[in-house]
């Protein structure tokens, strides 16, 4: 028996004692395979998956890594038959591999017969292949590749692809005063004697001037982690720079591109960045929302337009299929709608980059993104951002207050339903808001929540102006333009602010309500904090909960993601701001 801080149980549940000192170097290492369930104060709780697991193997890691892992860590000896578990699960990524050949194409290959019989033998997975080239080799019909992929990680039999993909267009990309390794190992041609930081814009640009700028280390091994595996998911925190990612890999790719976005505004900053990072112009970026549809060497469409149906058909989702993309970028991956993931089971030949703050899918969904996007290929955990100043510090408190007792009637009497609702937009709850602005007179604050009449009536009392997602996009431009120029200190927005917005003077949060126990929305809320502040200043996310009530389980719930990333909330009473 060892002081380690890991207790490593047969039911594959691990716990770890948060105030070891060796607590933040076993985190870190977890976070390559296991998965956090639940944060508490003094003892977290992960489970190791079989996607985790998984994951661990497309990332270069193999079953004797995690193994010393738990070895190294745990305080008591590991279950022998859970190591055993471990190291054949992560064997059977890869059994199957999914390859070209000169001959017959697209084919599955395995080095055991009998796991291609077996997998062969399953209906759905029969349908999607052809002849039998030999008894290690099967062919695959050509646009079936995404679908065998997620069906084959159903059966447990995740497969490696190796099949290639194609060029795409051709199309020069550079990124503006920086060096990049490109793929093939060679440096491009670009200066790097850039002093500017390498966070993503706050203003829509209008010309192309390079301002001197370098990639950050974790950004180019981003990059270069992502071109070694051809495909995958980049997890990198709010403000540290997921677009700079995004137009790093698509100078290395030097194709046409197509950027999937999750709103028009989100569209608009994407264009900006690329505008003042690359060497592309106005007419070589299209955006193609339900305001404009052009198609350019580089497009960026929003989720929404691409699942518009028409007479029964997703159009537009096939318009965009018919071209000869080199590359696809998903922004905010863990966001993707279920006729996304059909898009890109059939684009599989296409390299494909996910970029996301948190892998978190609240539908579970994770396994499709694993399947069809790829696998996980880059991670940095928040803290380890924030401590070399690039992502602002945030102190996390959460506000408690009571519930009347006409509320806590109405509430004990209330259906399931309802309970949330009622207890989410207590009236106690505007008071404390209205209390906790007046406590920053000089901060530029976001009040973010989920009901409009909520939302609605705290714009009123604090006189702020309200964005929801009825606002005209050229009024929420209007109004994030004045909020980042000064001229506004408080904006009241609805869940539309959840995603892809880039408010870098936004230095306080206060949350009155959300998706009830979204452990995603909790992150990008918080998210829109981070931006580093000219004075150093640290952000402040205060969310607001009603004690003795579902609100504050499903509180509970919101907080795990952070928890995991090194946050923690301090609890304070409502009455303490009087």
């Amino acid at each position: 028996m060892t002081d380690g801080p890991l207790i490593v149980q047969s039911d594959k549940t691990i716990l770890l004692e948060v105030a070891h000192p060796q607590a933040d170097d076993a985190r870190h290492a977890l976070a390559s395979f296991a998965d956090l369930e639940r944060a508490p104060e003094h003892m977290h709780s992960y489970r190791i998956t079989p996607l985790g697991l998984w994951n661990a193997r497309a990332a270069g890691h193999d079953a004797e890594h995690v193994v010393d892992t738990l070895l190294r860590f745990s305080r008591y000896p590991v279950p022998h038959p859970l190591l055993l578990d471990i190291a054949e699960t992560m064997a059977r990524y890869g059994r199957l591999r999914l390859e070209k050949d000169p001959t017959h194409g697209l084919v599955l290959r395995s080095d055991d017969e009998l796991i291609l019989e077996e997998v062969a033998h399953g209906k759905k997975v029969a349908a999607l292949l052809g002849a039998r080239v030999d008894p290690l080799t099967v062919v695959v019909h050509g646009p079936a590749r995404g679908e065998l992929k997620a069906l084959l990680l159903q059966a447990g039999w995740p497969a490696e692809d190796l099949a290639g993909y194609v060029d795409g267009t051709a199309h020069l990309i550079a990124l503006t005063d920086t060096v990049l390794t490109d793929t093939a190992g060679a440096e491009t041609a670009l200066t790097d004697t850039a002093v500017a930081d390498s966070g993503d814009l706050t203003k829509e640009s209008t010309t192309n001037t390079p301002t001197p700028w370098t990639l950050r280390p974790y950004q180019r091994q981003a990059v270069e982690n992502f071109w070694a595996g051809g495909s995958g998911v980049v997890v990198l925190p709010c403000g540290a720079g997921k677009t700079i990612v995004g137009a790093a890999a698509m100078a290395a790719s030097g194709t046409t591109v197509l950027i999937l976005v999750t709103n028009t505004i989100s569209a608009r900053q994407w264009k900006a960045e690329l505008l003042k990072r690359t060497t592309l112009t106005e007419h070589e970026i299209g955006e193609y929302s339900g305001a404009l549809k052009e198609l350019r060497p580089v497009t960026i469409a929003t989720y929404q337009v691409l699942t518009t149906r028409r007479n029964g058909l997703f159009t537009h989702l096939d318009l965009l299929n018919d071209h000869d993309w080199g590359l696809l970028i998903y922004d905010e991956v863990h966001l993707l709608p279920a006729p996304i993931f059909r898009m890109t089971a059939d684009l599989q030949a296409r390299r494909r980059l996910g970029l996301t703050a948190t892998l978190v899918r609240e539908d579970g969904r994770e396994g499709e993104v694993f399947a069809l996007i790829g696998p996980k290929r880059y991670d940095a955990p928040w803290k380890d951002i924030e401590a070399q100043g690039h992502i602002a510090p945030a102190d996390c408190v959460e506000v408690r207050v009571d519930l009347s007792r006409a509320e806590r009637l109405a509430y004990a009497t209330a259906d399931d339903g309802g309970r949330y609702r009622m207890c989410a937009t207590s009236p106690a709850k505007s008071v404390v808001a209205q209390a906790l602005v007046a406590s920053h007179p000089d901060e530029q604050i976001l009040v973010i929540g989920q009901y409009l009449d909520q939302l609605e009536g705290l714009a009123a009392a604090l006189q702020a102006p309200l964005i929801t997602g009825s606002t005209s996009v050229k009024e929420r431009q209007r109004l994030f333009d004045e909020f980042r120029q000064g001229r506004i200190s408080v904006l009241v927005v609805s869940k539309v602010a959840n995603f892809s917005l880039d408010l870098p003077e936004a230095s306080v949060a206060i949350q009155v309500s959300g998706a009830f126990g979204s452990r995603q929305e909790e992150a990008q809320r918080l998210g829109r904090l981070m931006r580093p502040k000219a004075d150093g200043r640290t952000a402040r996310f205060y969310t607001v909960v009603a004690r003795d009530t579902v609100d504050a389980d499903f509180a509970a719930k919101r907080q795990r993601f952070l928890a995991e990333q090194g946050y923690a909330y301090r609890i304070m009473d409502a009455q303490e701001l009087d």
